[in-house]
């Protein structure tokens, strides 16, 4: 666990009042007249990439209450996330261009596409690369797009992506003279995990966005309440950020079919993400449970147990704490998915296996039997570790 001096659970509680998606200015007036850290909570909200949202509560509010320190440094991100925001904008623009004119099927998500159909604006969100997804038969074409555009794979060369990252579903870019990544995926989860969306689902739906200079594809709207609520869900829901997106989107899609949109993510083994982010959207964001699942989250004791949990840990850990290792296999409804997904994750080879003990390529194959021992030992570490901390606090 990672512990934060000076954080409190009353802090975290404000910070959900601030960026709820219909905060109640009033009942803010009043909890930011009392005697708070703002230091405090805005560390909180940089730490939930959740500046975009603060800087909109507080423009609100006139800035009531905000001490002049915190006021000049919420200035401050303003204005640099505005020029990022428009510079990832031109960039991802630049990047449609080439695809298309390559014939390359694509849709962006996350990212400015995500701000401008949550917020209305591509400021409204934090963000920091620029999310693509192809069809699997085109990510070779795909990558050499990027690679024309001066992107580089830092993953290593093909043979060891293949070995240690394909599993995942993307690939990363980076560019030497740009700020700017690129995510290219072609599946939303790791091999042998399920997701409540299917990337072969996307193609026949999709919409078209506006951004910057430019009109790009992006997810259909119930594609897009599965791949959020199935993303925090396989992420554990450590940042309170992924919960306001999708309380933000259960929020003005209430007219949605949700009890047809839990039926399609129960047939792919994971129903309960959805049940599990409208949850969470409603205890900490006061965002009402979508039609039709009241009853379905009632009678799901597993949710609601794991919607608990993970509130707590909000509460009482820093902002992004540690991913752990089998953190994915929440997405699984049923125990024996949970244990067979759990299996596929402990023996399937990752770059830090390699990192931890780098073995030539005719040997790559022990990797699938020293997998497990490694992940053994370093959980061991980290308990331990754990406990120091715990004994010096």
């Amino acid at each position: 666990m990672t512990i934060r001096a000076g954080m409190n659970s009353a802090d975290f509680d404000i910070l959900c009042a601030v960026v709820r998606p219909r905060p109640d200015l009033e009942r803010l007036r009043t909890l930011l007249r009392g005697s708070i850290d703002f230091r405090t909570v805005l560390d909180l909200a940089f730490g939930h990439y959740l500046g975009p949202q603060f800087v909109a509560a507080m423009s609100d509010l006139g800035g009531e209450g905000m001490p002049a320190e915190s006021r000049s440094r919420l200035e401050d991100f303003r204005r640099r996330h505005m020029l990022r925001t428009l510079y990832l904008a031109e960039e991802l623009c630049r990047i449609a261009g080439i695809f298309s004119s390559r014939g390359i099927t694509f849709a962006t998500f996350k990212g400015a596409a995500l701000a401008i159909d949550l917020y209305g604006d591509p400021a409204r969100r934090e963000y920091r690369d620029i999310d693509l997804i192809v069809p699997v038969e085109q990510v070779p074409a795909a990558e050499a797009a990027l690679e024309g555009l001066g992107y580089r794979n830092d993953q290593g060369d093909r043979a060891f992506r293949q070995m240690f990252c394909a599993y995942q579903g993307q690939y990363s870019f980076g560019h030497a003279d740009l700020d700017a990544s690129v995510d290219l995926h072609w599946a939303f989860t790791a091999a042998g995990l399920p997701f409540p969306l299917d990337a072969g689902e996307l193609w026949s739906n999709l919409r078209f966005l506006g951004i910057g200079t430019c009109t790009v594809p992006t997810l259909a709207e119930p594609d897009l309440a599965l791949l959020l609520a199935g993303h925090g869900t396989k992420e554990g829901w450590r940042s309170l950020g992924w919960i306001c997106d999708f309380a933000a989107f259960a929020q003005s899609r209430a007219d949605l079919d949700w009890p047809g949109l839990h039926a399609r993510a129960r047939r792919r083994g994971c129903g309960d993400a959805v049940l599990l982010a409208c949850a969470l959207s409603n205890t900490l964001l006061d965002v009402a449970i979508p039609s039709g699942l009241a009853d379905e989250l009632a009678r799901n004791r597993r949710v609601r147990g794991l919607a608990a949990t993970i509130v707590d840990k909000l509460r009482s850990e820093s902002a992004g704490s540690a991913r752990h290792h089998l953190m994915d296999v929440m997405l699984c409804d049923r125990p024996w998915d949970r244990i067979r997904a759990a299996c596929r994750l402990i023996f399937t080879p990752t770059p830090g296996d390699y990192h931890a003990l780098p073995l030539p390529q005719t040997l790559w194959g022990l990797y699938y039997g020293l997998r497990p021992f490694r992940l053994a030992a370093s959980t061991s570490l980290r308990r331990d570790g754990e406990a120091m901390v715990g004994q010096k606090l």
